[in-house]
């Protein structure tokens, strides 16, 4: 049953475009209608019409300890009582900041923003600033933020709607970005030669997430590093996905490469509108107010976002044992979709890293875009509502990374890989 959600659909398209406030979850690319969620507790979504749901989405990541965290919860209802923003600096900004700078390597000063989306922007613009180069690289498939500059060949939602040239983004912008396909190394170092000082950074995903789960190939981000290194190029870790979720010091400590800068989301709000940019202090010194790059907002800091991400990294990072659980989980399900999948005898791949995952109806393995889109969508969209139909809740595109928390029991996984091999017996 989901006649309330139906109905709200229909309401919502009457006064928000495409009746969502975020492309993805319009269920366009999959079919169907949205559900709307009235509530989330631990790992289960509840939709209007009463459906729990096991949450393999957690928010697109930052419900690392699953929803409504109590010690979340209620750090927020105290500091509502205070003001939901002041606009002044607060000691719980500099607390905030203690602590992302004792977690995240090569991060020595920290500005907060409202978005990863924000923090994306503001990096680049930090690194032009530092360098006084215009051109970045970014990779086919990666995806930034909606920026005018991130919006070229950005897999995720802009893949989801096969919009690849984006209306509204001007050419002068685009020819500033350069592209590459995620895992080639000889095609970064070309464009770097033929853009001879003119790159100012080199923004990735260390693990993509935005176009299923990819991993990096053997030596592909040492590769750039070393390429940074020799041409003075910034390298911009984008985070928004693995920071504080493959680790407590996120993908740069998990796969031991280091940024110059390093891009944050929602994870650093446990789930509320945040974001952040850091990295070396030579670089970070260039934003104003103490350099001439500016970047401001007003609602940078927000006391609410502040106590609820502060929360839970703390408890991140007082708790590791959180991170082998969480793999643990990650690794139960990847073997028990691997056993399903391959009594089944069709062909297929599987992602997976800490606690990101992906399936993919792939004879091939998938290490970029291409081969991510190369993969049967159809058969995906079919998986995805049987799932659905089930109580099994996933990224409503074959473009997106699954994200476990910390809730999911074993059951949980058991009863999602039951779901699965139950779909693949109708196939």
């Amino acid at each position: 049953m989901h006649s309330i959600s139906e109905k709200l659909f229909a309401r919502a398209q009457q006064s928000i475009p495409g009746g969502v406030n975020s492309p993805v979850r319009a269920f366009k690319s999959v079919g169907g209608t949205p559900r709307f969620m009235k509530k989330a507790k631990g790992a289960y979504l509840y939709d209007v019409d009463g459906n729990q749901y096991i949450d393999f989405i957690a928010s697109w990541g930052p419900m690392i300890l699953g929803h409504a965290y109590e010690p979340v919860i209620n750090a927020i209802k105290e500091y509502a009582e205070y003001s939901t923003s002041f606009g002044t600096p607060t000691e719980l900004e500099i607390e905030m900041a203690e602590l992302i700078v004792s977690m995240a390597p090569n991060v020595d000063l920290i500005r907060m923003v409202s978005s990863g989306t924000e923090a994306c922007m503001s990096a680049l613009r930090l690194a032009r600033g530092y360098t006084g180069r215009n051109k970045f690289i970014k990779f086919e498939g990666n995806y930034h933020g909606h920026a005018d500059a991130f919006l070229v060949k950005a897999g995720s939602g802009v893949a989801t709607f096969n919009i690849q040239t984006v209306p509204g983004v001007t050419a002068g912008v685009s020819n500033d970005t350069l592209t590459a396909p995620y895992n080639d190394l000889d095609a970064v170092k070309k464009l770097v030669a033929e853009n001879k000082n003119a790159i100012a950074a080199i923004i990735i995903e260390p693990v993509a997430g935005n176009m299923g789960c990819i991993l990096p190939a053997p030596g592909f981000l040492e590769g750039l590093r070393l390429l940074c290194d020799e041409e003075n190029i910034v390298l911009i870790f984008d985070e928004v996905m693995t920071g504080f979720r493959l680790g407590a010091g996120g993908a740069q400590e998990r796969l031991n490469v280091n940024a110059d800068l390093v891009t944050y989301g929602k994870v650093i709000g446990a789930g509320m509108p945040v974001g952040a940019f850091g990295g070396k202090r030579a670089i970070m010194e260039h934003i104003s107010p103490l350099g001439n790059v500016y970047q401001a907002g007003t609602l940078s800091g927000n006391p609410i976002a502040m106590i609820a991400g502060f929360t839970l990294l703390k408890e991140l990072k007082a708790n590791p044992s959180i991170y082998s659980e969480l793999e643990a989980k990650t690794i139960y399900l990847r073997d028990g979709m691997n056993a399903v999948l391959q009594e089944w005898g069709g062909a297929y791949v599987i992602n997976q890293l800490g606690s990101m995952i992906s399936l993919h109806f792939s004879a091939a393995p998938v290490t970029d875009f291409a081969t991510a889109a190369a993969a049967d969508i159809p058969l995906f969209n079919k998986l995805f509502h049987y799932m659905l139909d089930n109580g099994v809740y996933l990224p409503p595109s074959a473009y997106e990374s699954w994200f476990l928390n910390n809730a999911l029991s074993y059951a949980d996984l058991d009863k999602t890989i039951l779901v699965l091999k139950n779909f693949l017996s109708q196939q």
